[in-house]
């Protein structure tokens, strides 16, 4: 089994992704790392412990940034709620506790344990692993492969931030441009193929009588919510599991490699990942983007893995 480390700033996709991940039987998680992001990172952590308690998962959970590589944190409570789970599981009660050790330190001690074995999900702003490279850059040839949620890349225009700019790349682009300049394996699961994976209210039912299905219909209504006001029709992307799926997957998603690279400067475009297509730059590939999902077989796939 991949040994994989989830990093998550614990909102309703998040919370979907590690379930995903765990219910899969396929990935070793060795632990998972919390970062600001969604909400402040006092509501991931609690919200990370919830979901794993939910799941009966006793995987050690470590404790992130509380604040962007250099900017002030941005927030999506309009998107995920109150809570960052649209308070789907308020009366549940979490003994877990964290463990002693930060995030960065977490991503480096498993870099040097699993040396090219170890696959780092990255779900939120890339805060933790910035910071890890920063303290230790000898990992960027210890780490197998960094799969990220972030970004747009043949969309521009569609951005969920900026027209030109996805969340968690916005929320720390920075640390998005240290990551994406180290030479690391990465693979883009960008708003290009996140948005064409859509679930909705008759997904959600197919879960019926199963033991994801309250969490998954109370998580989700807000957040479908949010897709009505959007799309005129009840529906949210699943941008996280998506990103899960490849790990277990690939053949889900067609990549390509490209030099890609991400504006910190511009206040009309913060947070763009700039894809040189055409290789104007004349810099090498750096990243493989996705350009192609097959939404359908994933979707099947996702809601099959919950159907328990």
């Amino acid at each position: 089994m991949k040994k994989v480390i989830m990093d998550v700033d614990t909102g309703i996709d998040d919370a979907l992704a590690i379930l995903y991940a765990i219910e899969s039987k396929q990935l070793d998680i060795l632990g998972i790392t919390t970062v600001n992001g969604n909400v402040p990172l006092d509501y991931v952590t609690k919200n990370t412990l919830k979901v794993l308690h939910l799941a009966g998962e006793n995987i050690p959970a470590y404790p992130g940034a509380v604040e962007p590589y250099l900017r002030e944190a941005v927030h999506e409570f309009k998107v995920h709620g109150n809570d960052g789970i649209g308070n789907a599981l308020d009366d549940m009660t979490v003994t877990k506790e964290l463990e002693d050790t930060f995030a960065a330190d977490f991503i480096i001690e498993s870099a040097y344990e699993h040396n090219k074995d170890l696959t780092l999900i990255m779900v939120g702003p890339l805060t933790n692993l910035a910071l890890a490279l920063k303290k230790d850059p000898a990992i960027k040839d210890m780490i197998g492969e960094v799969v990220i949620m972030g970004g747009v890349v043949s969309n521009a225009g569609h951005g969920n931030m900026l027209p030109t700019s996805e969340f968690n790349i916005f929320a720390d682009a920075e640390a998005a441009k240290v990551v994406f300049h180290k030479g690391l394996d990465i693979t883009l699961v960008s708003l290009d193929v996140t948005h064409q994976v859509m679930m909705t209210d008759e997904h959600v039912e197919k879960l019926k009588d199963t033991k994801y299905y309250n969490f998954v219909k109370d998580a989700t209504d807000e957040y479908m919510a949010y897709g009505l006001r959007l799309y005129g029709k009840r529906q949210c992307a699943l941008h996280d599991p998506l990103t899960v799926g490849y790990v277990l997957n690939p053949t889900l998603l067609t990549t390509e490699k490209y030099y890609v690279d991400v504006e910190t400067s511009s206040p009309l475009s913060y947070g763009q990942t700039i894809c040189d297509f055409r290789g104007l730059l004349g810099k090498e590939p750096n990243v493989n983007i996705c350009p192609g999902v097959d939404s359908e077989r994933f979707l099947e796939d996702f809601i099959g893995t919950l159907n328990l």
